[in-house]
């Protein structure tokens, strides 16, 4: 049993070093691809991200294997970030799905090796609907070494899929992660980081703000974080109002038919002031029964703090946690009211 330790203890350092082996050939894989974006491939990179962005329908992505895999979440991530695109298996391309792809469109193929059979049956289409093509293979068009001769794609040494390509894209590696050279490891991660690279450019590119990226993502708790007031508050009749000349019997029984705890005060649609059941604890606790004689207008905080409809649900967490309160009233630019935010309605947004 004693001789069995030094054993399982070489064999805790052996994975150890496997793992940090692995990770560190893909992060030098990553990091001569952001070389080679800053350098040699930056004009192809750009002629990438501009005719994405010229395009008038959707990106088609496609790739067999793991490719197709890392082209799955290439497509995703392009759509999240405003960019229309779509998944296209190569295999089901070549037995109708090929209808997909229309002009307008443009293809961005992803192969390792740029031979991928399944992929090559789709060229002759993709140039026969003159749809421009972008490619992303493990070809070595654009050597981070500057000693080293860059490719011609006219040369005929290049893989076809890259030869064919409108713009080709350099994913090389030095190597792969795996000890035997045959699992894609550093060439899937490298692919994934310049789908990544490309879909952040276009997004700056199209002025990509917070709203529209919650816009896309309206279900799950990314979306239920980046929800808008507008669409958690109560509105039209939901909403407590009083008039300033409402005596305080008939303010107490709107603020129970409504059950928020709260209710504004306006004058014609204008919010004018807020009453919540802490404001009547603190009158009666100072004056009584005779509360119930003064109107609403002397009862009110005046000037409340209030919050856009299209403000984001966390602004109005920070307020009423900054302000200590429950509620919030909704007013337009003009100071009309809107409705009423409620602590309880921005639970279901998982930020608390």
């Amino acid at each position: 049993m004693l001789s069995a330790r030094p054993c399982v203890l070489t064999s805790f350092v052996s994975m150890k070093h496997i793992g940090e082996n692995v990770v560190r050939i893909e992060a030098e894989a990553l990091r001569a691809l952001a070389d080679r974006i800053a350098g040699p491939m930056a004009d192809a990179f750009t002629r990438a991200v501009e005719l994405i962005y010229g395009c008038s329908g959707r990106v088609v992505v496609t790739g067999m294997g793991k490719s197709g895999i890392i082209a799955r979440k290439i497509a995703a991530t392009l759509s999240s970030t405003g960019t229309p695109a779509l998944f296209m298996h190569p295999v089901d391309a070549v037995h109708g799905d090929l209808g997909m792809v229309v002009r307008g469109d443009v293809v961005l193929a992803l192969s390792s090796s740029g031979e991928t059979e399944e992929i090559l049956r789709l060229l002759a289409t993709i140039k026969r609907l003159q749809v421009p093509l972008i490619s992303m293979t493990g070809d070595t068009i654009f050597p981070s070494s500057p000693r080293a001769e860059s490719r011609d794609l006219a040369s005929g040494r290049l893989s076809t899929v890259a030869a064919a390509a409108d713009v080709a894209l350099d994913c090389s590696v030095a190597k792969e992660a795996c000890s035997l050279g045959l699992a894609p490891t550093a060439s899937t991660t490298t692919m994934l980081a310049l789908g990544d690279a490309l879909a952040m450019a276009l997004s700056e590119k199209r002025g990509f703000k917070e709203e529209d990226f919650a816009n896309l993502h309206p279900g799950g708790k990314l979306g239920k974080r980046l929800a808008r007031v507008e669409t958690l508050m109560h509105s039209r009749d939901a909403i407590p109002r009083v008039t300033p000349h409402t005596k305080m019997p008939d303010v107490i029984y709107e603020m129970s038919r409504k059950k928020l705890g709260v209710t504004t005060v306006v004058e014609g649609e204008k919010l004018v002031g807020i009453i919540s059941d802490g404001d009547l604890r603190r009158l009666l606790e100072k004056r009584g029964k005779d509360v119930l004689d003064l109107t609403a207008a002397e009862c009110m905080t005046r000037n409340p703090k209030t919050i856009a409809p299209g403000e984001f649900a966390a602004t109005a967490i920070a307020i009423m946690e900054e302000k200590k309160i429950t509620s919030l009233a909704v007013v337009d630019g003009d100071g009309k009211l809107e409705g009423i935010v409620h602590l309880h309605d921005l639970w279901g947004t998982e930020m608390m």
